[in-house]
């Protein structure tokens, strides 16, 4: 078992089980429960675990940020902002972060404890078992990789936990505030072992109540939770979270403006002409019953080019570049996405984050000439002898790359559109057998840093994130710099350096900059929207 090194040992404790009670509650709960700020939302997708170790997609991690907590949390502008640890120190070398612990946490109530009625407060030794348990090759977490560069945990006393890192890297801080760096109690994770996915315990607002898996999943309100509002009040306000999981979109919207869905989080092509104007408006028709909440969000969504595929014209720049001007993205938004979402003109590193509040100049605007010229440069003039290009992509992205086919047909650039399971494609893209590729990149982290690390040479996939398998020595000598500088404004002046390179090189092409939608009736109050599209509970209430 692979351990972040430490100096004092964590014996393992086991206790008896008792057995839990569980309340679902059924599908009318809005009705027979008048009496109860019960949060409805849907998750389509369906919930594979509810282990914050496992917490990989949106899907896992909006439950689980009921259920959990870590050392440091993110607010509305994504600043680190104190949790369980009440403050921190960073040493002038940037190699040891010593945190400070609250000591009124305590988790959820479990018989594991000692008896059905108890708790144990949250001490430091718990966060050093959490990570530890996140490295643990037997565990297989996919969030191990956070804690590569660690080098060492301590925890002297209860309320201290010192962190010892290899290297200076400025976002670590903010790392900690993912879902995978919650804290868990050994004992109960002990017990249940691989099937603490559907027995979680944490410290959250609100804390596992009944799973029913692909049909509903209840949380409780925590009682004794110890964040506060402004005004003392104790968090959450809601008295429980009740999550459905209808597979259909369009019935989820019908059951949204019936009013058993609390909350719609974005929209599906197949209704998003009904409840927005073209221009990414709320239709008025709805706007005495529902709100409208947009924000940028740290997703870009872009196409790939495999830059060691040997034998395709994809090699040349010239090519890459004119695919890049071959097509007008401001059309392609307004009228497939009704202006949901930013055009790609700029660079990789999408707007939300530090330093990134408009779009730089280094990006790609519609230019069908330029785009023949650089054809005719490569020798293809007007696409004459150019092979045709295959774009690998998802069904529920047809209708874009159908776009961008037809556009690049108007300057000679012969596409052929090759639809395939998500599955499959990331497989493909991860083994690099895709040489023209439709892919995504959400946020891990709010630091331009984590986007520019898909182009890092060292990151090249299946073991990272360069799917584009990108390598520049000017740019490895770049990323490492900017990893290690504690400045930041010199650090966001290297990270537009880097975003500016990899435009120029165009290992790229960047669609679209996505936008959060949050769509919530009238009675809902102090629902948080933010560029991770967080959802966050504690201060949300209803009106009875």
């Amino acid at each position: 078992m692979t351990r972040l090194p430490h100096y004092a040992t964590l014996s393992n404790i086991r206790t008896v089980i008792l057995a839990l009670a569980l309340l679902s509650l059924p599908a009318c709960s809005r009705h027979r429960h008048l009496d109860k700020q019960i949060f409805h939302y849907n998750e389509s997708a369906g919930i594979a675990t509810l282990d914050p170790a496992f917490a990989k997609d949106q899907s896992i991690i909006w439950p689980c940020r009921q259920l959990y907590n870590g050392l440091i949390q993110l607010d509305e502008e994504l600043n680190v902002q104190p949790c369980i640890a009440k403050r921190w120190e960073i040493s002038p070398d940037g190699l040891t972060y010593t945190f400070t612990l609250r000591d009124d946490v305590y988790f959820h109530k479990s018989p594991l404890f000692g008896t059905p009625d108890s708790t144990r407060r949250v001490v430091a030794r718990d966060f050093r078992y959490s990570f530890n348990r996140i490295v643990d090759p037997d565990v297989a977490s996919p969030g191990a990789w956070i804690f590569k560069d660690v080098a060492g945990l301590e925890t002297p006393d209860d309320t201290t936990l010192i962190i010892h890192i290899a290297e200076p890297f400025s976002p670590f801080l903010s790392m900690l505030g993912m879902v995978y760096c919650s804290v868990v109690p050994h004992e109960v994770v002990e017990h249940y072992g691989k099937e603490f996915r559907s027995h979680p315990c944490g410290t959250g607002p609100f804390k596992f109540q009944y799973w029913k898996e692909g049909v509903k999943l209840v949380l409780r309100k925590n009682p004794n939770y110890f964040e506060r509002d402004e005004e003392g009040r104790p968090l959450p306000y809601l008295d429980a979270v009740a999550v459905t999981f209808i597979v259909d979109r369009q019935t989820v919207f019908l059951e949204f403006l019936k009013g058993n869905l609390d909350f719609m989080n974005s929209i599906d092509a197949a209704y998003k002409d009904e409840i927005l104007t073209s221009e990414g408006a709320l239709n008025p028709k709805y706007a005495d019953r529902i709100d409208l909440e947009t924000t940028p969000y740290l997703n870009t969504e872009y196409l790939g080019f495999n830059m060691e595929e040997t034998d395709s014209p994809l090699r040349d720049r010239r090519i890459r570049q004119a695919l890049n001007y071959g097509f007008d993205r401001r059309k392609m938004m307004q009228y497939l996405r009704n202006n949901i979402g930013t055009p790609g003109v700029g660079g990789f590193v999408p707007m939300g984050l530090p330093g990134y509040d408009s779009l730089p100049s280094y990006g790609y605007e519609y230019n069908p000439e330029r785009a023949k010229q650089l054809l005719a440069e490569a020798g293809y003039p007007n696409g004459q002898g150019l092979p045709k290009l295959k774009l690998s992509t998802t069904s529920n992205y047809l209708d874009l790359c159908k776009y961008i086919q037809q556009q690049l047909g108007l300057i000679g650039i012969d596409v052929q559109v090759d639809v395939n399971p998500p599955a499959a494609l990331r497989e493909q893209i991860a083994q690099g057998k895709s040489t023209w590729f439709r892919g995504s990149w959400i946020a891990d982290y709010p630091d331009a840093e984590n986007y520019l690390s898909l182009f890092y040479s060292a990151n090249r996939a299946p073991a990272g994130p360069n799917y584009t398998r990108f390598a520049d020595k000017e740019y490895d000598r770049l990323y490492l710099k900017a990893r290690k500088c504690t400045d930041p404004e010199r650090r966001i002046a290297l990270y537009h350096t880097m975003d500016s390179l990899v435009m120029q090189q165009a290992p790229v092409v960047v669609l679209y900059y996505d936008q959060v939608l949050h769509f919530t009736h009238k009675n809902v109050h102090g629902l948080r929207s933010d560029a991770m599209n967080t959802l966050d509970l504690r201060r949300v209430s209803i009106d009875k």
